[in-house]
């Protein structure tokens, strides 16, 4: 009698046993198929990582304001020049620029509203109006203009690019102008986040005149307003 209780307990220990590796089995395919879906609602969520290059040339053509920390580089045949620069717009065509360096033309603003030019030199507390002013509509320092030249010649379907190097989508545009020395322009944009790191332009013989690095770009968060008012800091 005391037999059959002990093989009755044995029984029992081994059925719990069994039923403890199927609970354990059962909570980490549970968790498996948990991390799962959580990783792949992770990864749609991650808009900036998973743009593709057609998203992201989407986005560079739609941006309507940004607000830009610059250094550029402005290199001829005698010599280099370094600027560090704001620069601001909101569309239709409203852009303003401060110079921060160098010393002697610090403080210099230009504001132009598609039609009127304003320079201001804040240190001598000088203004000059150049009213019917066109020029800056072809200014090929500012990321509005190589945008406008873009999408003319994508609507054009020809002198324009977009491909992928290095981790960093490249969308280029050659000019039809008479200008050689503003005949091509190449934007960079990190394929990771999207952010755009730099403008080039180039002349005729595709040799760099102009570069321009993005330390710091807000897009589309600017009004008409904010534009006017930003200075230096």
């Amino acid at each position: 009698m005391l037999q059959g209780k002990k093989g009755n307990f044995s029984l029992s220990k081994k059925l719990i046993i069994f039923l403890v590796i199927i609970l354990i089995i059962a909570i980490l395919i549970f968790i498996y198929f948990f991390s799962q879906n959580g990783n792949k609602k992770l990864n749609l969520g991650n808009n900036l990582s998973n743009k593709s290059n057609q998203e992201i040339e989407e986005y560079i053509l739609n941006i309507s304001s940004y607000e830009a920390d610059i250094v550029m580089t402005v290199e001829s045949n005698k010599n280099t020049t370094q600027y560090k620069l704001k620069q601001s717009y909101t569309s239709p065509n409203l852009e303003k620029q401060v110079v921060e360096e160098p010393s002697n033309i610090q403080g210099l603003e230009t504001i132009y509203d598609g039609t009127k030019l304003t320079i201001k030199n804040t240190k001598l507390n000088l203004s000059t109006v150049y009213e019917n002013y066109s020029y800056l509509t072809d200014n090929f320092l500012w990321l509005n203009s190589f945008i406008e030249d873009y999408k003319l010649a994508k609507k054009n379907g020809k002198n324009y690019q977009i491909y992928e190097e290095n981790n960093k989508v490249i969308m280029t545009v050659k000019l039809e102008s008479s200008n050689p020395y503003a005949s091509y322009k190449q934007l960079f944009i990190d394929k990771q986040n999207s952010k755009i790191e730099k403008l080039i332009v180039q002349d005729k013989n595709q040799k760099n005149l102009v570069y321009i690095l993005y330390n710091e770009i807000k897009i589309n968060s600017l009004g008409k307003e904010e534009v006017l008012a930003f200075k230096l800091r």
